[in-house]
């Protein structure tokens, strides 16, 4: 039976779908799309790419904000296939903005409202969907629709693919803010949510700013991916072999949603306005920590045996990092973290690094065959740590004092054994 989600991130995950292994071979383009123009306003159009054969519903798929991907006509072929009439469009692309993540922001929406109207012509069911930061004017779109159309019933849901929905990656140990869109959507929802992510720790805040406006979440765990799986240049086996399975799991949810029992949705009348954009890239950097400066407890098994207890590292200073043999940033700082330790050898000053969730024979065999640290690992094996620290992005270091306080933090890979990076920690060893 298919239920509403009312429950913690633990619990989620029960009712996963089954799914068809398509494979998406170049053969795939011997379906070739319609094009198709869309009429935003009286000033703007905008292009579609469409792929039909025999629909039983429309889907409107917008791409990761890093723009098109071969993949994602391939994946829009195979949808069709499966008898999903598929409207690809660049809503970034359409507006003339270089792919970023403060671009996707910028787009209002009115686009996906034009969208959905055309579609709706067909009286096919209607699904928007979006990856990534995509989600955010789609999911604007909607609610725009839906409140111009109050008891039209043929937008039945969207499916969100790794759905970024913060405002920003929150500097670490602040508590993050969502864009007002997340709490304003009421629609059935599916998200698809790779567990290689820092966002999968995040899911069931998502899932809670979603429910605020009225929506139903469906959620299926995507094991063993990394967040833009299905079109990394460095994509391991297991993305690889994923990425294959990925349309006949869009399939599966977009049959899941458009055979729920119709109801009348009424969007969110009341929506905050949206933050400003912050230009470029925030500054990756040791800086100042801005949280509550006494540390979350952090008390958690070694990798090699034993109890680790923060507490018992009073009178050092410590370097506390949050990573994942997964993350490319990770694994590139590590070896100067441990060229740190040698120079800081003999003196008050420890490194401990969190794990996140890997297997333990993983681990090893990572630190055995890649990286080659001494220092200690711990393991947060249900994302606890990771929790309570606020932790929105790998890697994640915080700075704690002899007197057991946070003072500097930061999110992102640095070179740890730089002169700069150095004398701010001794300055901490050398403090009585």
């Amino acid at each position: 039976m298919i239920g509403r989600l009312k429950t913690h991130l633990a619990r989620i995950s029960p009712y996963l779908l089954g799914y068809c292994a398509l494979s998406l071979s170049v053969q795939a383009y011997a379906l070739t799309p319609q094009n198709k123009t869309v009429r935003v306003d009286e000033q703007a159009e905008i292009s579609v790419e469409v792929y039909s054969q025999l629909p039983h519903s429309i889907l409107i798929w917008q791409p990761h904000e890093l723009g098109m991907q071969d993949i994602d006509r391939q994946l829009a072929v195979s949808l069709a296939q499966q008898g999903i009439e598929t409207w690809l469009v660049d809503l970034i692309e359409a507006n003339f903005l270089a792919n970023t993540s403060n671009n996707m922001d910028r787009i209002s929406g009115k686009e996906v409202v034009a969208l959905i109207d055309a579609a709706v012509q067909s009286t096919k069911p209607v699904i928007v969907a979006a990856s990534g930061r995509g989600a955010i004017p789609v999911l604007r779109g909607a609610r725009l629709w839906q409140m111009a159309h109050r008891d039209n019933q043929q937008l039945t849901g969207a499916i969100l693919l790794s759905p970024k929905l913060y405002t920003e990656t929150p500097q670490p140990g602040i508590a993050g803010t969502f864009m007002p869109i997340a709490t304003a959507s009421n629609l059935p929802i599916f998200i698809l949510q790779p567990d290689k992510s820092p966002w999968y720790w995040k899911l069931n805040d998502t899932v809670q700013a979603l429910q605020t406006g009225g929506s139903d979440l469906f959620i299926q765990p995507l094991p063993g991916v990394r967040d833009r799986f299905y079109f990394r240049a460095d994509s391991n086996d297991e993305e690889v072999r994923q990425s294959h399975l990925l349309a006949g799991k869009l399939a599966s949810a977009a049959r899941l949603l458009t055979r729920l029992p119709t109801t009348s949705r009424h969007a969110v009348q009341q929506i905050q306005t949206a933050p400003a954009q912050r230009e470029g890239k925030p500054e990756r950097a040791l800086q100042a920590y801005q949280g509550n400066p006494e540390p979350p407890p952090l008390r958690l098994d070694k990798l090699e045996g034993g109890r680790f207890d923060l507490r018992a590292l009073k009178g050092q200073v410590v370097l506390v990092n949050f990573w994942a043999s997964w993350c490319p940033p990770c694994v590139h700082e590590m070896p100067s973290m441990q060229r740190l330790q040698d120079k800081l050898q003999g003196q008050a000053f420890t490194i401990i690094g969190v794990n996140m969730a890997e297997d333990e024979r993983r681990i090893h065999q990572f630190l055995n065959q890649q990286v080659h640290v001494q220092f200690p690992i711990i393991l947060d094996r249900d994302g606890h740590a990771l929790q309570d620290w606020r932790v929105f992005a790998f890697p994640t270091s915080y700075l704690i004092d002899k007197q057991g306080k946070i003072r500097y933090a930061l999110f992102g890979g640095v070179e740890w054994d730089t002169p700069e990076l150095i004398a701010k920690i001794q300055q901490l060893i050398n403090a009585p």
